[in-house]
């Protein structure tokens, strides 16, 4: 399917569903609870500017200053996130009305006197109370999770025993990075506290696990040149991820390269001397293919990889990961899924991925560990699936 049929089938839904929930909590939220005329007018005209941002803020953006810019982007998507969890509450309301209606007809139906006679007022009152309810849990849903996710990434410490690790790699740290998302709205003052943050570890290997832009190099290539100040004893890997795409993926291994990052597109390298070593294997984003890419090369990037040694594999998403632990790879790195990102998509991310959707995980003798990733992808939120760098310390299986 061409990726101009994929994006409309995904937008035209989305447009669908931001149409309905503007109507819906305009009217819940507004006309059903004034009736002044002026409050009315200025909400309207509030919800009418934020969906039109919603759909234009990119266009709106592309002409104005970047620092304009980039504040037009945060304010529009975190006002789709805002009504995001209008919605959510403002129906949770709505459900607790009827519930409420429904036992007081059975209450009438079966001939008992009702505690508390109902009136029109009383109801109006009921009414607005839920809807400030509702409006007050939405706003203070989005405001935490706005500062969640401009709040610098925890760091998650994973020990991993990895079948075959020698002895003298026991603790060895690798630390991973994935979904930094730098773009319009992330830029170098985040880039800077992340690589802060990773050079305090003091990490023997870093992996940045994919979708680490979205945008070109001729914009973004000023705020990821701050990630060439990264150190590692043993260096720094990059594998692309399906954002990377989007962005001209040749392009931006060519800039990272440049950044003295080693990229891994579906081989492998060793990590150590001697027997005091390990493979580190890299695959291209598994959905390039779709995007007319070569991509995913399992076979080509286990080709040098001794089944009698420990491994790590780079992969940006999660997916076949039965193969890789059918061909007996100790541990994959991964991304993509943003743990769901905000609630309720952790409860959707589950039921995709499952046990795969964050964390650590094994199938057969292999480990998976996803994480949740460190910046965001649309709305500027993180609500039950906090950002984070992971430290994996390794030790012998």
């Amino acid at each position: 399917m061409p990726r101009w049929a994929s994006l409309l089938l995904f937008f035209i839904p989305v447009l669908l569903l931001l149409v309905g929930a503007h109507v819906y909590l305009f009217r819940r939220l507004v006309r059903d609870v004034t009736e002044h005329r002026g409050l009315r007018r200025a909400a309207g005209a509030l919800f009418t500017v934020g969906f039109a941002g919603a759909f234009g803020a990119r266009a709106l953006g592309a002409v104005l200053p970047s620092a304009a810019s980039r504040v037009v982007g945060i304010v529009f998507l975190a006002w789709i996130g805002l009504v995001l969890y209008l919605l959510m509450f403002t129906l949770a309301a709505d459900a607790l009305r009827t519930v409420a209606r429904w036992r007081a007809r059975r209450q009438a139906a079966s001939g008992a006197e009702p505690s508390e006679p109902a009136s029109p007022e009383r109801r109006a009152l009921l009414g607005r109370g839920l809807a400030l309810g509702a409006g007050v849990a939405g706003a203070s849903v989005t405001g935490f999770g706005t500062w969640r996710a401009f709040h610098p990434p925890d760091v998650r410490d994973i020990p991993v025993r990895l079948p075959g690790l020698p002895k003298a790699l026991e603790g060895f740290t690798l630390v991973q990075l994935t979904d930094i998302h730098i773009g319009g709205v992330l830029q170098r003052r985040f880039v800077d506290e992340l690589v802060s943050r990773t050079n305090a570890l003091k990490p023997d290997l870093i992996a940045i696990t994919g979708d680490l832009v979205d945008g070109s190099v001729e914009t973004l290539g000023p705020f990821v040149a701050g990630f060439g100040a990264l150190r590692a004893r043993h260096g720094a890997f990059f594998v692309t991820g399906n954002h990377d795409y989007y962005s001209d993926a040749d392009a931006w291994v060519a800039f990272v390269k440049s950044l003295g990052i080693q990229v891994l597109r579906n081989r492998s390298v060793t990590i150590g001397d001697g027997a005091a070593s390990f493979q580190l294997a890299g695959v291209d984003d598994w959905s390039a293919d779709r995007l007319g890419e070569p991509g995913y090369d399992l076979d080509a990037a286990l080709r040098d990889v001794r089944p009698d040694r420990a491994s790590v594999l780079l992969a940006h998403q999660p997916s076949n990961f039965d193969e890789v632990a059918r061909r007996g790879v100790g541990l994959q790195l991964s991304g993509h899924t943003h743990g769901g990102q905000m609630f309720p998509g952790t409860i959707v991310g589950d039921l995709i991925w499952g046990s795969r959707n964050a964390g650590l995980s094994r199938t057969e003798q292999s480990l998976l560990y996803v994480s949740r990733g460190c910046g965001f992808v649309g709305p500027p939120m993180r609500v039950g699936a906090p950002s984070e760098i992971a430290r994996l310390v390794l030790l012998p299986g």
